[in-house]
C-alpha cells in the first residue's frame, strides 16, 4: 500500500494574492488585506486608512456588503468610506481568484500518477466537487481511479482545504474546524482543519488519517510568523493522537503541509509524540539534500511530510520525494532531478511543493 501527501496549490483557480512567484511579495499583500481587516472590525471607521489600505490590495480582494454600503461609489468607481464603524454595514473581504491552464492541471495530475498511491492526503483544494471532477477528468485510469474522496471547507477563506483521495471506503471521518484552545477563545485552533478519517482497508481493519495543513509562515500582520499559531495547532494534533489512538497499537498517519522543519521549535510536540515517526527521516536518516519538499531563500527544507504509527513503522518498505513537478527543479537539485518535459513555463509547474510517498507491506 502506497500512501502519499501533496500540496497542489488548488485544482482549478486559487486566489490571485497566491500566485505571485517571490512569498516576500505574497506575505506583504496578506499583511495589508490582514490590517485592513482589522481596521473594518472597529467601532468608529478611520476612514482614510480604510481607503488606503483597500486601494494597494484591490486587484487581490473584493469587498462583499451583504446589509448597508461601506463604500462610497461614484458610478461603479469607489470614491469614499460610506460607514461610520463596523454596526453600521455587514459583510466580508474575498479574495479575488484565477483560473490555471489545463497544462498545470494535467501536470499537478502527473505528481500523483507518478507516485502511484492508494491514498492521498491533499493540500489547498477548493472544494470537494472540483476534486471529484478533477478525478474523473484526470485520474480516472484504472491504476489512477480514486472511487473515495471527501474535502470539506475548513475555516481559510481563501479556499485551500485539506482533502483525501482514497481507493478504500470512508468508514467514519471528524472535523476539527470548531477546535478552540479554551471554550472561551475567540479563534479556533486550526486555520484551516484537521480532518480526521477512518478507511476500511479491509474486512475489520481500519486505517486512520489525519489531514493537515498548519499555520503558514507568510505574515498577515505586522511581525507575524505564525510560529505561536502553529505551534498551537501542533499540540492539538498531538492531543487528538494520544486522545483517539494506542499508536502502539492502531494504524495511524497525520499527513500534509507543516510549513515547517523537523527541527523547528513550533513542530516539537507533535514531532516529538512517542510511537510517531517520519517516512522520510526512515529512509533518508537527517540528509536535508533528500528529505527536501520546498525551495524558499536557497534553502532545502522538509516542510511536507507523513508521520506513522509503530504498526506502520514496522511495515514499512520505502519512501520518495516527486519533484518533477517543480519548476526551478534543475537548478534547486544538486542530485540531477530534472521536472516533467511538459513544464515549460512557471504557470505550467503543478506546484511550489514536491509530492511524498510512503510504501508498508500491508
Amino acid at each position: 500500500m502506497r500512501i502519499a501527501s501533496f500540496n497542489v496549490e488548488n485544482l482549478f483557480s486559487r486566489a490571485r494574492v497566491l500566485n505571485f512567484r517571490n512569498n516576500d511579495t505574497i506575505a506583504e499583500k496578506l499583511a495589508i488585506i490582514g490590517q485592513l481587516q482589522d481596521k473594518l472590525q472597529e467601532d468608529v471607521y478611520d476612514k482614510s486608512a480604510i481607503l488606503a489600505l483597500y486601494k494597494q490590495v484591490s486587484d487581490f480582494i473584493e469587498i462583499q456588503e451583504n446589509k448597508g454600503k461601506l463604500f462610497k461609489r461614484s458610478g461603479r468607481k469607489i470614491i469614499g468610506v460610506a460607514a461610520n464603524g463596523r454596526d453600521a454595514w455587514d459583510g466580508a473581504i474575498a479574495f479575488k481568484r484565477e483560473d490555471f491552464s489545463q497544462m498545470a492541471r494535467s501536470v499537478t495530475a502527473r505528481v500523483i500518477k507518478e507516485m502511484k498511491p492508494d491514498i492521498v492526503s491533499l493540500v489547498e483544494v477548493e472544494d470537494r466537487l472540483t476534486l471529484k471532477d478533477f478525478c474523473g477528468a484526470l485520474l480516472s485510469t484504472a491504476l489512477n481511479k480514486f472511487p473515495y474522496n471527501i474535502c470539506i471547507d475548513g475555516n481559510d477563506p481563501r479556499g485551500i482545504d485539506v482533502a483525501l483521495l482514497s481507493k478504500f471506503p470512508i468508514k467514519n471521518l471528524r472535523t476539527h474546524i470548531f477546535d478552540k484552545e479554551t471554550p472561551q477563545s475567540r479563534s479556533y485552533v486550526f486555520s484551516r482543519d484537521c480532518l480526521e478519517i477512518e478507511l476500511e482497508i479491509s474486512a475489520g481493519n481500519s486505517l486512520h488519517i489525519l489531514c493537515n495543513h498548519l499555520k503558514s509562515k507568510l505574515s498577515t500582520s505586522a511581525g507575524d510568523s505564525g510560529n505561536s499559531r502553529r505551534k498551537m495547532q501542533a499540540q492539538q494534533i498531538a492531543k487528538i493522537l494520544t486522545t483517539n489512538y494506542d499508536l502502539s497499537k492502531d494504524l495511524v498517519i497525520v499527513a500534509g503541509d507543516f510549513n515547517d522543519t523537523p527541527d523547528s521549535a513550533p513542530l516539537k510536540p507533535l514531532l516529538k509524540t512517542p510511537n510517531l515517526f517520519d517516512v522520510l527521516q526512515l529512509q533518508f536518516g537527517d540528509d536535508r539534500f533528500k528529505r527536501w519538499s520546498y525551495f524558499y531563500q536557497s534553502q532545502y527544507n522538509q516542510i511536507d511530510y507523513i508521520l506513522v504509527s509503530t504498526p506502520l513503522k514496522e511495515k514499512f518498505k520505502a519512501a520518495g520525494v516527486e519533484r518533477g513537478g517543480l519548476f526551478d527543479i534543475e537548478k534547486q537539485t544538486k542530485a540531477g532531478e530534472k521536472r516533467f518535459k511538459e513544464i515549460t513555463t512557471y504557470k505550467d509547474a503543478a506546484s511550489d511543493h514536491a509530492g511524498i510517498w510512503a510504501e508498508f507491506d500491508l
